[in-house]
């Protein structure tokens, strides 16, 4: 089995989860944190709706410098619950393309990632996916779930029952 099948099988799970906690955004409180140093609710959504842009950067390019990173910033406005999940599934089906076509030799090669001098990372491609897009989207997509649970919204079930929902496989 290649590297890709494999990171595949987490991609959809993971990007299934991101969704769903994604459609219970409310609409009406985007600036709204749970405190001073939080990111707003809004941001925190479309930050989780752009992470897959990340991923595949991570499979496109040859390494990234964040202080001279030729890539655009993804807008982080919130504007509507459903241009979010559009912008997820946008920014999802780009790196699962990408992802689909990564060869092995492509994912074992290092990824260099700095910010200027200062070296983030340098491991391989797979790993750098791994850690930088998979983990970094699990941690923002169960922040947001305390967000939606410190607003009252049910939290849907993701890798076992939630308090407000029955889990069944997807």
């Amino acid at each position: 089995m290649r590297i890709a099948d494999l990171l595949l099988e987490d991609f959809d799970i993971e990007i299934s989860n991101t969704r769903r906690t994604l459609e219970r955004v409310p609409e009406g409180k985007p600036d709204w944190v749970p405190h001073a140093k939080s990111m707003p609710l809004g941001k925190l959504a479309m930050h989780c709706a752009n992470l897959p842009l990340f991923g595949y950067y991570i499979l496109e390019d040859d390494g990234m410098d964040m202080a001279n990173s030729a890539r655009p910033h993804a807008s982080l406005v919130f504007e509507s619950r459903e241009h979010c999940l559009q912008q997820l599934d946008e920014s999802a089906a780009k790196c699962r393309a990408a992802l689909t076509s990564a060869s092995d030799e492509a994912l074992a090669k290092a990824w260099p990632f700095s910010f200027g001098e200062r070296v983030i990372s340098n491991v391989s491609r797979s790993k750098t996916f791994r850690m930088m897009f998979f983990n970094h989207m699990v941690h923002h997509t169960a922040q947001l779930g305390v967000y939606l649970r410190l607003n009252d919204i049910p939290l849907p079930a993701l890798y076992g029952p939630s308090a407000d929902e029955q889990w069944s496989p997807k």
